[in-house]
């Protein structure tokens, strides 16, 4: 007996066959060239969070690792439910633009887009103003598995929530340890794991201002400094500054 999920399956696929080849062969490529840009934000989002707060860079390096236990999850429940594919399993549908996967490859929940739910979020906590991005990337990456012809709809629809909860309650959840040992890291003396960390907002702000010449941050330059000259408030220390007596303004 037919189900809905069924003929939405039929009506999709019989839609991506009437579709010209070149946006065809565009589905294809989308449905594993989404990964692999989600990756490249992620260490984007990284390396942007290395002069930030140690939370920051907290979020952007749990952003992968969620999503990993989002697929790790995803791959227990599909080998529970044990769900046929529906290349396989529905009736007059027509053939997927793919191969179909091998049976034993069950269908639900869908990992790519348990990835790309658990990517999206993790990604749109770390980085806000990338969620416009993100969010329609992960959608048209479910959306695609179905169209090829791999998934039913309610598989990408699950499996993009699935993995979208994952990652926003394990970001939740490990932030504040994570922070902690954010913290921990940038003061190590192994310079891989420093470098790793990054040199946190306060280093940025010094590096800043020790290029920025003391007239221009209305600074009183040190005796013998010019108001040109770089300031740098590590080579300045006032309270072992003396004066000799020919500073001394005289009246």
């Amino acid at each position: 007996m037919d189900t809905m999920s069924d003929d939405l399956y039929r009506d999709i696929t019989d839609f991506a066959h009437d579709t010209p080849s070149w946006f065809q062969h565009l589905a294809e490529v989308w449905t594993e060239l989404g990964l692999l840009l989600f990756g490249v934000l992620f260490i984007v989002a990284w390396w942007r969070a290395r002069r930030g707060e140690p939370r920051a860079l907290a979020i952007a390096v749990l952003a992968p690792l969620t999503t990993a236990v989002a697929y790790v999850c995803s791959e227990v429940a599909k080998s529970a439910i044990d769900e046929e594919r529906p290349c396989r399993a529905v009736t007059g549908a027509l053939n997927p633009l793919v191969q179909c996967p091998p049976h034993g490859d069950w269908s639900f929940p869908s990992n790519h887009s348990t990835i790309a739910g658990a990517a999206a979020v993790g990604l749109a906590l770390a980085w806000p103003r990338i969620a416009a991005l993100t969010v329609p990337m992960a959608v048209l990456m479910a959306f695609s598995r179905v169209f090829v012809g791999v998934h039913y709809p309610h598989d990408v629809a699950v499996g993009l929530v699935f993995g979208a909860l994952i990652a926003f309650v394990l970001v939740r959840i490990m932030t504040r340890p994570v922070a902690r040992i954010t913290l921990a890291m940038r003061g190590s003396s192994t310079g891989i794991v420093k470098w790793f960390a990054g040199p946190g907002p306060r280093r940025a702000a010094v590096s800043a201002s020790a290029s920025t010449p003391y007239a221009a941050q209305g600074q009183v330059p040190p005796h013998g400094a010019a108001p040109h000259e770089a300031y740098d408030p590590a080579a300045y220390d006032a309270p072992t500054m003396s004066f000799r007596r020919d500073d001394m303004p005289r009246h």
